[in-house]
């Protein structure tokens, strides 16, 4: 990602509207789908700035990867020791059959060789250890914000679904999310296309928009993963 995305997001993690409520879904479907041990290792693989090591620490111990400098830097404060540099497909120094959980958020569609990384990441789980797994969905909402963020693509369900398979992986979960304001942003980009828009689309909204959107958002932690989603600005997967 360009430095001034990292920037922005370590502002913004603790209080954007699509950082927090994603947080609340994603943690919500880990209690309800994944079955982890009481001392659960867990390794969340392009941590970014760390905004997720809180959430995820309801669940195990987690270790953490980032190849970017800054952000590792910022990540490793949060954690409160050293973050680690391996990058994928290769995950070198990544002890295998080792992690209950892996957490792969936002971070697939950055990397070329993505089948070559979930099969990596797979081998880097423990017995009966899941990945948990989000991607931006629908390449025809590719924007200024995908260039901005250094993306190769954005998937479909079935595009992803062959990545899976063709990696070795079974999935037990693959739900579109982002849902309820899927409308929203899928004109913001028509618009956006229309009139040659070149800025990401990661501002600060102002704080009654902000907590609107973080509320309407948020109420999708209770249909994730119980009631099919027809379309969505996102993917999450669950995947053994």
């Amino acid at each position: 990602m360009e430095r001034a995305v990292f920037e922005r997001m370590a502002e913004q993690d603790s209080r954007h509207w699509w950082f927090v409520a994603r947080r609340r879904i994603l943690s919500a479907l880990i209690e309800r789908e994944v079955r982890l041990p009481a001392d659960a290792r867990i390794l969340e693989i392009g941590c970014g700035t760390g905004h997720n090591f809180q959430m995820l620490g309801q669940f195990g111990r987690i270790d953490a990867i980032e190849i970017d400098e800054g952000a590792r830097a910022l990540a490793s404060r949060r954690l409160g020791r050293e973050v680690g540099t391996a990058p994928l497909p290769e995950l070198s120094g990544i002890p295998d059959g080792t992690y209950h959980l892996i957490a792969l958020l936002d971070v697939l569609e950055h990397i070329e060789e993505d089948e070559a990384s979930l099969a990596s990441i797979k081998r880097k789980l423990a017995p009966g250890g899941r990945i948990l797994l989000t991607v931006p969905a629908n390449q025809w909402m590719w924007s200024a914000h995908d260039a901005a963020h250094h993306h190769h693509r954005r998937y479909s369900k079935r595009r992803l679904a062959r990545v899976i398979e063709g990696a070795g992986l079974r999935p037990h979960r693959i739900s579109y999310f982002n849902t309820l304001l899927f409308p929203l942003a899928a004109a913001a980009r028509i618009v956006g296309k229309l009139t040659g828009k070149k800025e990401s689309d990661d501002q600060m909204p102002s704080g009654p928009v902000n907590s609107l959107l973080g509320t309407v958002f948020g109420l999708e932690r209770h249909l994730v993963g119980r009631v099919p989603l027809p379309a969505g600005v996102s993917l999450v997967a669950i995947l053994s």
